[in-house]
């Protein structure tokens, strides 16, 4: 019975994708005599809780000394933004929790379930831990890892193309591979992480906008390799409509409101550089949207979790290759005439 409550807060707890970072995405379930009695999720970031939710929306607060809350990650110990979760358990005599996945944030780590414990409440925890892992592969990334988690993603053609070969008679704007099914599944995958980079060939090609048009949510932070600053600043990419950070070599870049230049020494390793900024900055996830060079280098250094790459129905013949890369097919999805392979970093895996 515990496996099925646990699978309901993974539910709820998928409603706030997008919108909690960087919290983790969690889901409260109050269960009495085997019905729910009340449920909720985190909603927004610097909002109240899932535990919270979840009690507040109980009617009969009389019931919560006899009843048993189901969430899918450990509650919090800790004064944050908002008071600690295991208090308003404990004060409400909850008298059971049941717990998918300990909390890898260093201020929590096991001990909210130690104050739970030690408040006489029964706990039990690890119900699903895999799954409930999975849910919350960024936040554990971040937080054990130390950088956020990496999704590569690019359109190929049947032939294994990104691109077909540019010359000066070739306008700037990207070359559709894929249909607008599938480039409006591009967009909702924006809305749920927190930045997108692209380097400097891609912006010069495309002109991408990097911004959510075909779906509802929040614009990612726009992240750009210009070593040289060569690009032209009348691009998409530059007007300040969305924080944008531009890593460069170059000095004596001002800083204006949604643009900030970050600046590199040459012999420095920019792609360690630029997680440790996102670190610092609690950018929990990134989608590589670059092209051929900058996939290529996050594939040499080992540092991605996961690849998204659509196959469209068209042949170039000659053009730029997509990168090579190798991981665990776990999902394949058919967009009409365009399809979906995503993969996972095997040796993140342990598999």
């Amino acid at each position: 019975m515990d496996k099925k409550y646990i699978k309901r807060t993974f539910e709820l707890a998928l409603l706030g994708i997008g919108n909690v970072s960087p919290n983790p995405m969690v889901g409260a379930v109050v269960v009495y005599k085997n019905k729910i009695i009340g449920e909720s999720y985190h909603k927004k970031f610097g909002g109240p809780h899932a535990e919270v939710n979840a009690i507040n929306s109980v009617k009969n607060k009389n019931l919560l000394k006899y009843s048993t809350i189901y969430v899918n990650l450990e509650p919090c110990s800790h004064h944050g933004k908002t008071p600690p979760c295991t208090d308003l358990i404990i004060k409400n005599k909850i008298k059971r929790v049941v717990i998918s996945c300990k909390d890898s944030f260093a201020k929590v780590s096991g001990n909210g379930i130690k104050k739970l414990k030690n408040a006489g409440i029964e706990v039990t925890f690890g119900v699903l831990e895999k799954e409930g892992r999975e849910l919350n592969r960024r936040f554990f990334t971040f937080h054990e890892i130390k950088r956020p988690y990496i999704i590569l993603k690019w359109a190929q053609t049947m032939d294994g193309f990104i691109d077909i070969i540019r010359n000066k008679y070739v306008p700037i704007k990207p070359i559709w591979i894929t249909n607008e099914l599938a480039r409006t599944l591009v967009h909702k995958y924006r809305t749920e992480e927190d930045a997108i980079m692209v380097g400097t060939n891609t912006c010069y090609k495309d002109n991408p906008k990097l911004n959510v048009r075909d779906w509802s949510g929040k614009n990612p932070t726009r992240i750009l390799l210009d070593r040289h600053l060569r690009l032209n600043k009348k691009l998409f990419i530059f007007d300040k409509s969305i924080p944008t950070i531009v890593f460069t070599e170059k000095e004596n870049t001002k800083n204006t409101k949604n643009l900030e230049f970050i600046k590199i020494q040459t012999k420095q390793k920019v792609l360690d550089i630029f997680l440790d900024v996102l670190y610092e900055r609690e950018i929990m996830s990134v989608i590589i949207e670059g092209g051929y060079q900058l996939h290529k280098s996050f594939i040499q250094q080992n540092l991605w979790d996961e690849a998204r790459i659509f196959i469209g129905n068209k042949f170039f013949h000659k053009g730029i290759p997509s990168a090579n890369i190798s991981g665990r097919l776990i999902e394949k999805r058919k967009l009409l005439n365009s399809k979906l392979f995503i993969y996972r970093n095997k040796k993140k895996f342990n598999e």
